[in-house]
């Protein structure tokens, strides 16, 4: 069954604002690193396990857009979705929205690219996406665009 997003929620504290009391942009990233690991605490425990041995989940891109402010005390959600999936890599999106009792608000979006290695003999070497990450990652893939046949009328006007 495919879902919309993972989200991770967080409440901004003062240790993550600057003197104004905005948050600083470096914790989203943070937050991001944080819903990756939760997903996999609660939907590929096992490549935790890997992890402590010789697989290591490398960003290679990441790519941010800001579109507001976040202060302390604000609460977030940081909603992931998968965009792309290759035997060895992993594309990740992200939104960070505020959620509140006056709704919701889109404050930045997110993109990471990360590579799956293995430490042979020392190198890192590219590996396959571990098969329990790769299954759960895809009910939290991004829904295909429709295609231009899909979306046609079929017929002259």
């Amino acid at each position: 069954m495919r879902k919309q997003y993972y989200e991770y929620r967080h409440v901004v504290d003062f240790e993550e604002t600057n003197l104004v009391g905005n948050v600083y942009p470096v914790n989203y990233v943070r937050w991001q690193g944080r819903c990756r690991e939760m997903f996999l605490l609660e939907h590929a425990p096992g490549v935790l396990d890997e992890l402590n041995g010789d697989l290591e989940l490398c960003t290679v891109e990441s790519e941010d857009e800001q579109l507001g402010e976040i202060s302390a005390f604000d609460e977030v959600s940081i909603r992931m979705r998968l965009e792309h999936l290759s035997p060895t890599q992993i594309g990740f999106a992200f939104d960070l929205v505020r959620v509140g009792g006056s709704g919701e608000e889109l404050v930045a979006r997110s993109r990471q690219r990360v590579a799956c290695m293995r430490d042979t003999d020392g190198a890192a070497t590219p590996a396959r996406v571990p098969p329990q990450l790769g299954s759960a990652l895809k009910a939290y893939a991004v829904a295909p665009a429709p295609s231009a046949a899909a979306s046609s009328s079929g017929g002259r006007a």
